[in-house]
């Protein structure tokens, strides 16, 4: 897990392990809610959600793979071959983290992913508003690499 966020400044999206976007919820087990969409340009800001992060990646075999916290494998998605922008977005992920476990079937915290093409660029924090955005975003600016 590590991997994925060293050198990044946001602990939401880890994309520093080729083909892999390493997502961070606030709910530790049970439901969440995602949504991942594909564009050809930059869709703009939803300010309405409460974290937005953005990381760069490259998938150079047209797949890449999402994973979840402590998680050995990841879902496989297919996209075009090349270099992406991601933004994740979330909402309700201080109050998914107090719960810390959903045993219901409706999700308590939600998601978006948006992906498209672009050049590579620095991660960056758009907005966080949560005590435990705040700390993944500490959590992965502190990273060092290993070896």
């Amino acid at each position: 897990m590590d991997d994925c966020f060293v050198g990044q400044s946001n602990g939401l999206c880890g994309a520093q392990t080729p083909a892999i976007l390493f997502l961070m919820t606030g709910l530790h087990t049970g439901i969440i809610g995602i949504t991942i969409r594909l564009f050809d340009a930059d869709p703009g800001i939803d300010e309405s959600w409460e974290e937005i992060v953005e990381v760069s990646f490259q998938a150079p075999k047209g797949e890449i793979t999402l994973m979840e916290w402590a998680a050995d494998q990841g879902v496989g998605m297919a996209v075009p071959a090349g270099s992406y922008r991601a933004r994740y977005q979330g909402r309700a992920m201080q109050t998914a983290n107090e719960l810390d476990t959903n045993v219901n079937d409706t999700p308590v915290d939600t998601y978006r992913l948006d992906l498209w093409t672009a050049p590579l660029a620095p991660d960056r924090i758009v907005k966080q508003t949560s005590a435990v955005a705040a700390y993944w975003h500490d959590w992965a600016s502190k990273l060092v690499a290993a070896g």
